[in-house]
């Protein structure tokens, strides 16, 4: 099969040049099933990840040994940032949220089903964060694609970042 070496998205797809370099990092907070098929398949994508899990007994030995662990937000993440919690049922998500939207980060998300309140609103308003700055958090994290095991939602989730990035609509309404 010919190539057409003279398109360099072509030849980055058919394997015959490097893409661009990257810079970006995932942050998944909260370890879970969702969060291990994160920072798997985002590693895969070229993210540097990082899981934030303040209870070290949560974090699996597959999870320490692939990416780095911490039990806080970490200082020197940036506009190259995308934050995701993922789990909406744990009492500290809104101070890692609040942390999250304080910090220049590109993209902050929690994974939620949109058809019932969010639990991280009140939390947020909680913690006297303003409105502006909660509407930033996105909810749901992923691409409407009916995804319901883990790694679907990891799945849908890194295309709806991918797409977010691209400036392509991606599909984050429903």
């Amino acid at each position: 099969m010919d190539t057409d070496t003279t398109d360099a998205a072509c030849a980055v797809a058919h394997g015959d040049a490097d893409g661009p370099p990257e810079t970006r990092t995932l942050v998944a907070v909260f370890a879970s099933p969702v969060a291990d098929y994160l920072l798997r398949y985002g590693r895969d994508l070229g993210y540097h990840t990082t899981l934030v899990e303040p209870e070290r007994g949560r974090v699996t030995n597959d999870e320490d040994a692939a990416t780095t662990v911490v039990s806080r937000l970490p200082d020197d993440i940036d506009g190259d940032t995308d934050v995701i919690v993922t789990d909406h049922h744990r009492p500290e998500l809104g101070v890692y949220l609040r942390d999250a939207l304080e910090r220049d980060v590109r993209w902050v998300g929690i994974m939620g089903n949109p058809r019932h309140p969010g639990p991280h609103v009140a939390a947020l308003k909680d913690l006297g964060v303003p409105d502006d700055k909660i509407a930033r958090v996105h909810r749901p994290i992923g691409l409407n694609i009916g995804s319901r095991t883990p790694p679907e939602i990891a799945i849908a989730t890194l295309a709806g970042l991918i797409a977010d990035r691209n400036a392509k609509p991606g599909g984050f309404d429903f």
